[in-house]
């Protein structure tokens, strides 16, 4: 790695409420004796929201669903380059919590504390760990500390369209598409949707299928999101997007929308209508995505709708 490449980790702001009290997860590390939130570097070939939730599991034998996105610290490594940590809030229901592996301390976390927010902030060793859980706050005192995912992805590489003699709708994924497919997934699943709707076409259907087999969930494969529909002089699909989306938003209901790129900005538009909120150069640079990529929308799961936070993230291909 040059010396101008970042380091790049991910971590997690885990909480959980006990007697009407918030409380933030700390882990003490072994080498250091220092106090932080839990996070660890990127995998070759990790997206970063699955890089998150396996250092929360490895280090804490927490299994959960992340939130939200808490943004980013920087800071430079004793050996001269930088290292970039992303961070995401997450809810620890009791019974997850209760599911959780039972904590041994390792050469690498000697103990875990859970510590009310005033305590947690005193408590770390690092001002880059306390502007994070400053940032909770905020979004604890908001309302916007429960939040669910829209996400709208698109297809994996497929094969050529000037090429293929069948119908476009045919159009398998080439093997770059099967692999980006794999390697989007857990990314995909470190939000813990609960449904995916996905474009009949091959090409979406095959995009699904490692997710499908990761969560366990079954897609449900609709016309009303296809390129084909989306081209169709005599229909208008965006009724129907809508329709759909508003119906996710009204049941609180995690979804993945797997499409191609003329759908998903008006996947992403109708997430944006349906949370009340504005359209903005960056919802519009969140729906152009490229094969695979995915972009996650969170939405406050209170009595209101808002759009608390996107990001979009794509396979890290080698």
């Amino acid at each position: 790695m040059s010396a101008a490449s970042p380091v790049l980790a991910a971590g997690v702001l885990a909480w959980r409420v006990v007697d009407d009290q918030v409380l933030v997860l700390l882990v003490e590390r072994t080498q250091h004796r220092d106090h932080s939130l839990p996070k660890g570097k990127l995998d070759p070939g990790e997206t970063l929201p699955e890089c998150a939730a396996r250092e929360l599991d490895e280090e804490t034998g927490l299994a959960i669903a992340l939130g939200a996105p808490l943004g980013q610290s920087e800071y430079r490594l004793p050996d001269g380059r930088d290292k970039v940590v992303y961070y995401w809030q997450a809810r620890v229901s009791e019974e997850a919590f209760r599911a959780a592996r039972p904590f041994e301390p390792d050469d690498e976390i000697l103990a875990l504390a859970w510590l009310p927010l005033r305590e947690a902030k005193r408590r770390c060793t690092y001002e880059h760990d306390v502007a994070i859980i400053e940032r909770f706050e905020e979004r604890l005192a908001a309302g916007h500390a429960e939040t669910f995912p829209i996400i709208a992805l698109r297809h994996a590489k497929a094969a050529n369209a000037f090429d293929w003699e069948g119908p476009d709708a045919s159009r398998p994924l080439t093997p770059r598409g099967l692999r980006q497919a794999a390697l989007v997934a857990p990314g995909i699943g470190a939000f813990a949707p609960e449904r995916i709707v996905t474009s009949d076409a091959a090409r979406c259907v095959a995009t699904v299928e490692p997710l499908r087999r990761l969560l366990g969930v079954e897609p449900k494969a609709s016309a009303e999101i296809s390129q084909d529909a989306h081209e169709a002089p005599e229909r208008d699909p965006r009724a129907e997007i809508e329709r759909r989306i508003a119906k996710a938003v009204r049941k609180r209901r995690g979804t993945v929308l797997c499409s191609h790129a003329p759908v998903i900005p008006e996947i992403v538009t109708a997430v944006v209508h349906a949370a009340d909120a504005a359209e903005t150069e960056r919802t519009h640079r969140a729906s152009m995505l490229h094969t695979a990529e995915f972009t996650v929308l969170h939405v406050a799961a209170g009595d209101e709708p808002a759009l608390v936070a996107l990001e979009t993230h794509g396979p890290r291909e080698a």
